[in-house]
Parts: structure tokens; sequence; C-alpha cells
């Protein structure tokens, strides 16, 4: 096990670059978590994988604003970088990345990257111009960091299907690790938004992993009908009171809506509000046991 010590904290492209070199020049490997800060459980999760799949470990802590709509919670998203760098240090993580948005958007920057057909259904139909904003903060991140094992949640599942795809289609040489969705006890997904969910609208959440479970017992019991499969989540949202963006059938690679009858496997993806909070979740059918 790592001795606790502090992570070596650099805000330029140039000094994480220069402090991964130091590491690599001896045959290191990269183990690389990206993330938006106001870091939880379920990113230590993601730190621990990434200690198991290399030899030294990169967080990167960094709002990026091209993913946020005009209307979205840009200015009220959790910020507390003393507390997660305390956190990435009682994780061993050695190096911490967390540039400036300009460090990251030099001043004329004009290019995005654009996925094709992953990014039209599911978050992305109801957040136009998000997934171009994740694609080209994390190729950009990539870039800077190099090779490396790079490790993402499964609960924004649409985003790791994204970066695993501009990943191959770029060829950039970056190993893409999906860890299963870490839930407190009671089966809510762990989210930095969680912050923002009173007592009483965080209980009302749970009716989103109540849903997906649903569905899951009735997929295992033979049930392939989309609506049929769709309906327990809606009716579990709408007794709660949540406002729903999405309860959606999917295929689990092309993220295409199934329309009437699932294979053996599909993804059932929820969105939906507490109050004036956004959370997701999903859980894919024929392979992962649910909440």
């Amino acid at each position: 096990m790592k001795p606790l010590t502090s992570p070596k904290l650099v805000h330029t492209v140039a000094d994480l670059r220069g402090a991964i070199a130091e590491r690599a020049r001896f045959g290191e490997t990269l183990g690389f978590v990206p993330t938006m800060g106001a870091l939880h459980e379920g990113h230590r999760v993601l730190m621990r994988e990434a200690a198991r799949r290399a030899s030294f470990t990169l967080v990167s802590i960094f709002v990026n604003p091209t993913q946020f709509g005009p209307k979205e919670d840009l200015s009220r998203y959790p910020r507390d970088l003393p507390g997660d760098v305390e956190k990435c240090a009682a994780e061993g993580v050695d190096i911490v990345f967390a540039p400036t948005a300009l460090e990251m958007y030099p001043e004329g920057e004009r290019t995005r990257v654009h996925v094709g057909g992953l990014t039209e259904h599911l978050c992305g139909a109801s957040r136009p111009g998000h997934f171009d904003g994740v694609a080209t903060v994390v190729a950009k991140l990539f870039s800077a960091s190099g090779p490396c094992v790079a490790v993402f949640g499964r609960k924004d599942y649409q985003q790791l299907q994204v970066i695993r795809r501009f990943t191959r289609d770029l060829l950039i040489p970056v190993e893409i690790l999906g860890v299963p969705t870490v839930r407190e006890a009671d089966g809510l997904a762990l989210s930095s938004r969680n912050a923002f969910l009173s007592a009483e609208e965080r209980q009302r959440a749970l009716s989103i992993p109540r849903g997906l479970g649903s569905a899951v017992r009735a997929f295992a019991a033979g049930e392939r009908g989309a609506a049929a499969l769709k309906a327990p989540a809606v009716e579990a949202l709408q007794a709660a009171g949540l406002r729903i963006d999405y309860v959606e059938l999917a295929g689990p690679e092309d993220l295409v809506p199934v329309k009437e009858t699932a294979g053996d496997r599909a993804l059932l993806a929820i969105a939906a509000f507490a109050g004036a909070t956004r959370l997701i979740d999903n859980v894919v059918l024929g392979e992962e046991t649910g909440p």
C-alpha cells in the first residue's frame, strides 16, 4: 500500500507532461482518472482501479465549461480543490492536474470533437452540444497525458461509449476502462450533483434505482418488450414526483432506441429531475444485476 503523501499538484500542460515524463522514463505506466472535482467515493473507486492497472496515477480536476448548456449549472457546480487534493492523497494519487479554463481552451481556440450517431439520443437529445464538449476536453486531456489507462464510471454510460468511440477513431493510444456504478447502500448512484438534493428530494430520487431494479427483474423473467420494460421505471418516477427527461431502452453499443423488442442485452437509461437537480442512471439488462 502506498504511503499517504501529497500528490504533485500541477496547473499547466507543460508541467503535467514534465511530471509524467519523470516517471515514464523509468518504464512506469500511467493510470488516469479524469474528473470535474467534487470528489466522492465513486471517484475514489476509480482511483483504486487506476492504481491496480498502472504503476502511478493521475487525477485531473477541471469543471469543463464547454459541456454545459446556457441554462445549466456551471456556476453552481460544486468546487473544492483543497478537499479534492486531500481525497487524492488518501488514495495515493501521484499527480493532480488542475488547469484553468484558459489553459485548456487557449484564446482563439475553435476546435471541437464531434462523435456522430452515439450523441444523437438520450442525453445528447436533451443537451445539445454536451458531448462535443465532453469529447473535446477528454481528447485534450489524453493529448496532455499521453499513453495511459483511463478509468471512467459506467453511470455516465453514454459518455463512456462516446469516449471509447473517438479514442478508437482517432487512434489515441489510451486504453479505456469502464467501472460499474458505485451506489449508496440504498441504491442511489453516487454523483457530485447529489449534494444539491434536499433530504426530501433525495428520498424521491430513490425511485430511479427502484425503477431500474424493476426492469432488471422483468428482463430476468423473460420480458423483452420495450414498452413493458420501461413502464415500471416511468411509473416509479411519476409516483415520486420526479420530472422525467427520458426513460429509454437502447442498444448497449450503438445507443439507438429500441422501439419494440430487446435482444439479449439492452441499456435502460434514465434522466430525471428531483427538484432542480438533474440525475442520470442506467443498467445494462442481461449483463448487470441492477441496483
